[in-house]
């Protein structure tokens, strides 16, 4: 199947998941930027979500989708290394007009994935899977509100989060874009206009969850009203 078999197809594959999960990001930000306003009412969305079969075969499909996403990078980053042989290191001054995050996405796309881990310990863990089994915590697993005051009260766990924000930005924008160029949906006209498009989505997201880091960080008892 050419979809596995072939550079392109596996290109292909590495563009549909990148954009799904894209869309999964908007999503969890703006789920996120409700914790800001009302603490009950951002619980009553963790609620709903929680251990409902509707949220288990999305948690699932998601899963499915990352880790397609990250074996395909892996091996495509493999396939380059070997095809290009001892000539990688032949030339040390970088291609002019290539971007930086162009020349580091496997690097990125490893502080993204560490970044990732810490995400799924402090809050899937806690969360989903602690109702999952029945493990008792400090905070009732719907109790996604505390959770992030706890979370984010830490500097360091705070600071560790900003830092991965900022390579899921640079990961995010240049992928959005190269998506679609791999996808035959930019064209020479279309490529300044979706590259834009890329930066200005990925910013408002990355924006989104900063902004709830922040004040979490700086003010946990100042976003959102909780009693």
């Amino acid at each position: 199947m050419w979809l596995i078999n072939s550079s392109i197809g596996k290109k292909v594959l590495m563009s549909v998941t990148g954009m799904a999960l894209i869309l999964f990001l908007t999503f969890h930000a703006c789920m996120n930027v409700v914790a800001l306003i009302d603490g009950d009412a951002y619980n009553m969305v963790c609620e709903f979500l929680g251990t409902n079969w509707y949220a288990l075969v999305g948690t699932a499909a998601l899963a499915a989708l990352a880790v397609v996403h990250i074996l395909y990078a892996v091996i495509l980053t493999l396939e380059n290394r070997k095809a290009r042989g001892n000539n990688r290191y032949a030339v040390t001054a970088k291609p002019e007009k290539v971007e930086w995050a162009s020349q580091n996405m496997f690097v990125l796309g490893v502080i993204v994935i560490l970044g990732l881990f810490l995400h799924l310990y402090n809050f899937w863990f806690n969360m989903m899977f602690a109702e999952l089994v029945g493990m008792e915590g400090m905070f009732a697993p719907t109790d996604g509100y505390a959770f992030i005051q706890q979370t984010f009260s830490c500097p360091v766990t705070a600071v560790l989060y900003l830092i991965w924000l900022a390579a899921l930005w640079f990961h995010l924008s240049h992928g959005f874009w190269s998506s679609l160029q791999t996808l035959g949906l930019s064209g020479k006209t279309w490529f300044c206009r979706w590259k834009l498009i890329g930066i200005i989505w990925v910013s408002v997201v990355i924006i989104l969850f900063a902004v709830v880091v922040l004040a979490f960080a700086l003010c946990p008892d100042c976003a959102g009203s909780y009693c």
